[in-house]
């Protein structure tokens, strides 16, 4: 039903909602409040200390006294007493409270204390006479122009009221008592208007194990359905792989063995590979992905893989070709930049089985793009790509493994939501001889000395990278704007050295012809937006300078400075921190301390929440309007228990009791219904 015809909403304040995305009279009664105002701690004057914020029960023992220090500014003061003690009401611009209030009025208050000298005073408190205010656990909501708080309360009240008991139940009966949860109705209610702090509690475990197991049953449904019904290709066993590893300048890392195990056991059983595989920046992935290339090759299938720019592209290519030099495997690039004789020749190689591997971007994916027999498609830093790109990527062979890499490491527990339709590996050490990257924080009075530092090093051969978080100056934030830094550095500071500029805006050609650049050392020091976070190989780079380094999150980061530290020099990250707060000098402690992604976006998750930390949206994955990925831990591991518990009993919720929970499935995943195993 539309929220518009809730007591109190009404045409326009209904538009006001349609802002905070909310719609529907169910919308609004799940619009969870981002905080509290805890105003059950009552106080006796005598206890009060300076900051601190209370309730209190009080008489009103004086006459109130209005004084006009300036122009525009009034103070009202009103004493009052206790059985402890004695303390004055103070309210600015607010003289009419004066025409409310009599002297022998019993009121209840709630507001911050103030001392001055040895007088207590509360400052623009909360006043009433009765307890519908005070007392209480009073809800805050996030708000959008012209809505207030109070308003908000007085609309969640009546929607409580009138439609809370309508709300269906859609946990089975059997699965609240044996987890002992709180009905619907009372968990709405609570979470909005807690009676007390155990109230929310249990209100609020209820909601939030409800979301995540409708969550993880979604997944598994996704994930048993290409594992049920899709058959793979089986790969022959017979594919030995160690005259390849046997031939490699280098001794692969245990990590990159074990991970390569579980991908060749996967490629060789019947039903369709799909697995993820996370890696530290410079931990080998691409050499694991080029083994089952080589399975695949072997097997007499062909491979894809795709990548989210041209140079990345370019780049893979390079490398995959250099390791199959002593083989007859043909490996061909296809990017948007291909002349079209060449992209038709490339084409039409495939369609004919001349091709072994195809590596390229999305051009990969493309209707005109067919294969002979594709066995294995590979997406490289999977989150750049949707979900549905990596579907339609499958989709051009008879449904071939498909390996996902990423270098943005993440929690395990949380992979398995944001993966949840993959199996997940992990490469969790780094290659041997890598130097550490010699990572400085400091603050923007440093900025001189960092410049001679770049300077020195550039002088001595090397090249830079200077990131910072904006393309274009902003009236409302004081951070630095790539155009306007790549103006003053390169006129001024760097006008010795030839200087580049990087960012999003640019078009794709023009950003690998930056990169290329860069890359073949025509320029000494690029300038950038954080486009270049993901991929590119340039070992002569070795220092990273990253300007508001406060802007960006602890796991962006860390991948940043995976852009140096790729060659044999010693390299360095300097982050230039502009904001003096606790928390920002903690995060960069943090990667001044660590250099292990695992633990960093452990921290990063600690510090910032999940929505901030992973954009989920591209994932396929829904938005949670109440569970927190990282403090709701424990309720995940449950309800990814009980989901698989579920399922296993009745496989496509059949059920009569399982009706509702399917039915929130399907509202929850309606963005990939065509993926859900019952549809």
């Amino acid at each position: 039903m539309s929220v518009q015809y809730v007591k109190g909403v009404g045409p326009k304040r209904a538009a006001k909602l349609r802002r905070l995305n909310i719609h529907t009279v169910e919308e609004l009664l799940y619009f969870i409040p981002r905080e509290y105002d805890d105003r059950t701690n009552f106080s006796y004057i005598s206890q009060c200390v300076e900051g601190q914020k209370v309730s209190l029960k009080v008489q009103i023992c004086g006459y109130p006294s209005i004084s006009r220090p300036r122009r525009n500014l009034s103070i009202l003061k009103l004493p009052i007493k206790d059985e402890s003690g004695r303390a004055s009401l103070v309210w600015f611009n607010q003289d009419y409270i004066a025409d409310k209030l009599t002297i022998g009025d019993t009121i209840f208050v709630n507001g911050k204390i103030n001392r001055f000298g040895r007088e207590i005073q509360i400052v623009n408190p909360i006043f009433e006479k009765g307890m519908d205010k005070v007392g209480k656990i009073m809800p805050i909501y996030p708000l959008t122009e012209n809505l207030t708080n109070n308003e908000m309360i007085n609309i969640m009240t009546n929607a409580i009221k009138d439609y809370g008991k309508k709300m269906p139940e859609m946990l089975p009966f059997y699965l609240r008592e044996e987890l002992n949860l709180m009905p619907i109705y009372e968990s709405i209610k609570n979470i909005h208007f807690p009676k007390d702090k155990d109230s929310y509690n249990e209100a609020r475990r209820r909601l939030v194990f409800e979301e995540l197991l409708t969550l993880q049953l979604g997944l598994f449904l996704i994930k048993n359905r290409t594992k049920g019904i899709d058959k793979g290709i089986k790969f022959s066993r017979e594919t030995n792989v160690d005259e390849f590893t046997n031939g490699l300048p280098f001794e692969l890392t245990k990590a990159q063995k074990k991970v390569f195990k579980e991908i060749e056991e996967d490629m060789e059983k019947e039903e369709q590979m799909n697995r993820l595989v996370q890696g530290d920046v410079g931990s080998g992935k691409t050499i694991v992905a080029i083994l089952a290339m080589f399975k695949a090759w072997k097997s007499g299938y062909q491979s894809v893989m795709m990548a989210p720019t041209e140079i990345l592209a370019t780049q893979h290519h390079e490398s995959i070709s250099k390791f199959f030099s002593d083989y007859d495997i043909n490996c061909e690039l296809l990017v948007g930049s291909l002349p079209a004789k060449k992209k038709e020749q490339v084409l039409e190689d495939l369609k004919n089985g001349d091709i072994d591997i195809l590596v390229g971007t999305h051009a990969v994916i493309q209707d005109s793009v067919e294969f002979n027999k594709l066995g294995l498609a590979i997406t490289d830093e999977q989150h750049r790509f949707g979900v549905k790109q990596r579907a339609i990527l499958s989709q051009k062979g008879f449904n071939p493994d498909v390996l996902v890499m990423t270098a943005t490491p993440i929690p395990r527990t949380l992979a398995l939501i944001l993966y949840g339709d993959l199996d997940i590996s992990i490469i969790d050490e780094l290659p041997p001889g890598r130097k550490e990257i010699e990572t400085y924080a400091v603050g923007e009075d440093m900025i001189d000395r960092v410049n001679n530092f770049v300077k020195k090093q550039v002088l001595e051969g090397r090249q830079a990278y200077i990131v910072c978080p904006l393309i274009e100056e902003s009236d409302t934030l004081d951070i630095k704007s790539a155009e306007k830094l790549y103006l003053s550095l390169k006129d001024e500071v760097y006008k010795d050295f030839n200087v580049g500029l990087l960012h999003g805006r640019m078009k794709p050609l023009e950003k690998d012809i930056i990169m290329d650049r860069f890359k073949n050392k025509e320029l000494d020091i690029l300038i950038s937006t954080t486009v270049i976070e993901v991929g590119v190989n340039v070992p002569n780079a070795n220092i990273m300078v990253i300007y508001n380094a406060e802007r960006f999150g602890l796991a962006q980061l860390h991948q940043l400075r995976g852009r140096v530290g790729r060659g044999e020099y010693q390299s360095y990250c300097i982050l230039i921190n502009g904001s003096n707060s606790k928390i920002s000098r903690e995060r960069m402690r943090i990667l001044q301390k660590s250099t292990d992604g695992f633990y960093i976006s452990e921290k990063d998750l600690e510090l910032r929440g999940p929505g901030e930390f992973f954009g989920t949206r591209q994932h396929g994955i829904p938005d949670l309007k109440i569970a927190n990925l990282f403090t709701d831990m424990e309720i995940l591991k449950l309800a990814q228990k009980k989901a698989n518990e579920i399922l296993e009993e009745d496989s496509l919720l059949l059920d009569e009791k399982h009706s509702l929970l399917r039915q929130n499935i399907i509202d929850m995943f309606k963005d990939r219904i065509n993926d859900l195993i019952f549809n």
